[in-house]
Order: C-alpha cells, then sequence, then structure tokens
C-alpha cells in the first residue's frame, strides 16, 4: 500500500509539474511583456515631446506678443515727441490763431 502511494504521489507531483507553461509560452509572455513596456516608452516620450513642443511655441507667441508691444510702445514714443516737436508758428498764423481764440473759431 505504501508503494502505491509512493507511486501516486510521484505521478501527481509530475503531472503537476508538466502543466506548467512551456519555453514557448513562456518566451511569448516575455514577448509580451517587453512590447507592453515599449509601448508605454513610446507613449512617454510622445507625450514628453508634446510638452516640449507646447512650451517652444508658447516661448515663440510670447517673443513676439513683446516685440509687438515694444515696437507699439517705440511708436508711441515717437507719434508723442513729433506731436511736441512743431515748427514755430510764424507771425501770420499766430495772429490768425489769437483770432480764432477772440472769436470763438468764427473768422
Amino acid at each position: 500500500m505504501k508503494k502505491i502511494l509512493s507511486i501516486l504521489f510521484i505521478a501527481g507531483i509530475t503531472t503537476f509539474v508538466a502543466c506548467g507553461p512551456s519555453a514557448e509560452e513562456k518566451a511569448a509572455m516575455e514577448k509580451a511583456k517587453q512590447d507592453s513596456v515599449a509601448a508605454v516608452q513610446k507613449a512617454y516620450d510622445d507625450s514628453v515631446a508634446a510638452v516640449n513642443k507646447a512650451a517652444e511655441d508658447k516661448a515663440k507667441a510670447d517673443s513676439a506678443a513683446a516685440a509687438a508691444m515694444e515696437k507699439a510702445r517705440q511708436d508711441s514714443i515717437a507719434a508723442a515727441t513729433k506731436k511736441h516737436t512743431s515748427k514755430p508758428a510764424t507771425k501770420e498764423e499766430k495772429k490768425v490763431q489769437e483770432t480764432k481764440k477772440v472769436t470763438s473759431g468764427r473768422k
């Protein structure tokens, strides 16, 4: 009886071990794992590249906006200085201006 139980026990263990994954199945699982890791790494790299491109585009836009603001400021300063540096009025122009002032714009 002990001999039969021992033989059945050894047969059971052998059957249990034999039911595990084969070398091909193990290789397929490893390949699937590597493919999954590669897909995640590619998605991560694409995401980082998109964020960097967006930051670069924003920096360019901000730079262009700053340049436009500076140009507008310089144009405003130039217009203001041009307004204040008009040529002096001649005697006749002064007389006409004086007349307009006194007559409230009527001549």
